[in-house]
């Protein structure tokens, strides 16, 4: 999964080998990701999920939405996007994932794995906290914080099935 800031940003992610996309730009108007998620749902030919807005997801048509740990609970998201759209749960603990999972939560991202420049200075877990996630519940775990390539190899065999990044797609 590729977490990009707009359209432009989505597509060379996909050029990249992106497979999904998740449209977060905290800092943009909800005029401005709504304009860039319906440009993303048009083009990208990938599903899309919109960062912490359920409304604006609903709005662009996009696959789902993906929520921050202290966001609007999973269970008011599911029932906002039907059952036909994704909903995702960032969580930083087993006990985090498995409160996603039993809320209804499509796949959870977890983390960060290893250190991040995105996150400069925050604690990393590690892979064995991504194991015991990945035992814990039985959704998708994608692992994210500081994963290239070869650390992508390390988290599958620690149980994720993929990972989330900012900058391995902003090559």
């Amino acid at each position: 999964m590729a977490i990009v800031r707009d359209a432009a940003a989505g597509l060379r992610a996909l050029q990249l080998g992106a497979t999904l996309l998740q449209l977060r730009d905290p800092s943009a108007t909800a005029r401005a990701v709504e304009r860039e998620a319906g440009l993303l749902v048009e083009t990208a030919g990938a599903p899309l999920l919109v960062s912490a807005r359920v409304d604006l997801a609903l709005a662009a048509g996009a696959a789902g939405v993906h929520l921050p740990e202290h966001d609007l609970p999973v269970a008011d998201a599911r029932r906002l996007m039907g059952r036909d759209r994704m909903v995702g749960r960032s969580v930083h603990s087993v006990h985090g994932a498995v409160d996603a999972e039993a809320a209804g939560a499509d796949y959870v991202i977890f983390g960060s794995v290893f250190p991040s420049a995105s996150h400069p200075g925050r604690p990393v877990a590690g892979l064995e906290a991504l194991r015991r996630v990945t035992a814990a519940v039985r959704i998708p775990v994608l692992a994210i914080g500081g994963v290239d390539g070869a650390r992508a190899a390390l988290c599958h065999a620690a149980g994720a099935a993929g990972f989330a990044a900012i900058g391995h797609f902003q090559r």
